[in-house]
């Protein structure tokens, strides 16, 4: 079986190496912290590279395997259009601006860490965080609206974690298999 059905998806506009690396620069550039939102209407909606369904299918991936989520999707994105030169031009285009950008920030925030306005500055970034978090959270399940059983899968690996507070790697080696065997009854 497909992991993601014929009616979800379309036929997308396969980007070159250079178009790898610019999208993820101009994201790494302007997406700095809660990038994924961009991420997604950057690869889904304005460039047409993945269908809504098809960037769910590989987020899901991408936070299994180890690293962050938005590196493992450029890798994963530019593997998927260009191979091995497409991966590293798109992993390069998006961590060039933000590892300079922290380097300085590192070194500025050293210095005046203990001001309260950084503090209260900082405060003010994390509820800002938070309520991107959300909306993300609500469109990447969107998909899943009319899935009873992935809605089922995503409500027990959020009870799992957030409210049991249990470790993300079991969690997951536990309720990948019992989707995988849920869905294959589901289709015979």
């Amino acid at each position: 079986m497909d992991a993601i059905p014929a009616a979800q998806t379309t036929k997308h506009h396969a980007p070159d190496v250079g178009e790898l690396f610019t999208g993820f620069f101009v994201l790494g550039l302007t997406g700095f912290g809660g990038v994924l939102p961009l991420a997604r209407h950057m690869m889904v909606e304005k460039r047409g590279w993945l269908t809504g369904a098809e960037f769910t299918d590989l987020l899901g991936l991408c936070q299994f395997l180890p690293g962050g989520n938005i590196i493992n999707m450029s890798v994963a994105v530019g593997l998927k259009f260009r191979g091995i030169p497409g991966a590293f031009a798109a992993i390069l285009g998006l961590i060039a601006v933000p590892t300079a950008v922290v380097i300085g920030l590192g070194v500025i925030y050293g210095r005046f860490a203990d001001d309260p306005v950084v503090r209260h500055l900082f405060g003010g970034l994390a509820a800002a965080a938070a309520g991107l978090l959300i909306s993300t959270a609500i469109k990447i399940a969107w998909p899943l609206r009319r899935d009873v059983l992935g809605l089922f899968i995503g409500a027990l690996c959020v009870l799992a974690i957030a409210v049991f507070r249990l470790p993300l790697l079991p969690t997951l080696l536990t309720l990948a298999p019992l989707g995988i065997v849920l869905r294959s009854r589901q289709a015979s």
